[in-house]
């Protein structure tokens, strides 16, 4: 198994194991999916802060997608207008196809000034990728791979939630087209997927976010870890 040479005893789990992840926090520990959706969001726009420092008068596009990923760069499009960035969300879809929890997020954006529509990423100062999560297999299909590829082609900052839409998050393959991102946040775990050498050109710099994964979780799973989260919720870990 690959290890990070500056987490070497950090462990890096399949697709797999992190959907078991994700459904041992909603149905044992009581997480709710809504709870671990906050949590990425507001790392997630904590990062978009420190790469573009000063957020005052700073544009942000957010691409989001239809499910939980999406609900992730929604909220974190409400964090960073809260802060002071002009943010313009982009929806990758029709409002109808939103799965429920995101559509409650989308909810929330349209009773705020946030801007929701298409946009010029030349204008843009970061674009977030929130289209497509660690489950979702094959090359995507329109319209994502349309504003995949619109992404690749601007020379803005691209930071991708998670993994960047389109790659493979266990073989670290990419399809075609996926999102070239000069970083990831990825979270709770990384993922084996994004630490492949054919990773490493899509995944950019390799963050991990803390969603608040109880320790007895991972011990449930025979997962030995030491928290990296005890100094900071996000670290850089390649």
């Amino acid at each position: 198994m690959q290890k990070l040479p500056k987490y070497p005893d950090l462990p890096i789990l399949t697709t797999e194991q992190m959907i078991e992840v994700d459904r041992l926090m909603i149905e044992k520990w009581g997480i709710s999916l809504i709870q671990m959706m906050e949590n990425a969001g507001r790392n997630l726009a904590e990062l978009s802060k420190r790469l573009v420092q000063d957020l005052r008068g700073k544009k942000i596009v957010v691409l989001c997608g239809m499910g939980n990923n999406g609900g992730g760069g929604m909220v974190a499009a409400r964090h960073l207008h809260n802060w002071g960035a002009q943010v313009n969300v982009i929806l990758a879809g029709e409002e109808g196809w939103l799965k429920d929890i995101p559509a409650h997020q989308w909810k929330i954006l349209n009773h705020m000034d946030v801007l929701v529509s298409n946009s010029d990423f030349s204008k843009a100062d970061l674009i977030v990728d929130a289209m497509l999560g660690y489950g979702v297999k094959g090359n995507p299909r329109e319209p994502i791979a349309s504003w995949i590829q619109r992404a690749n082609e601007s020379s803005t900052t691209i930071l991708a939630l998670d993994t960047p839409s389109g790659l493979e998050t266990t073989t670290g393959i990419p399809a075609t087209p996926c999102i070239h991102a000069h970083a990831t946040l990825t979270l709770a775990l990384p993922k084996t997927g994004l630490i492949t050498p054919e990773a490493k050109l899509v995944v950019g710099e390799l963050y991990l976010a803390d969603i608040s994964v109880p320790p007895e979780l991972y011990t449930s799973l025979n997962i030995n870890i030491l928290s990296p989260f005890i100094s900071d919720t996000i670290i850089k870990i390649t």
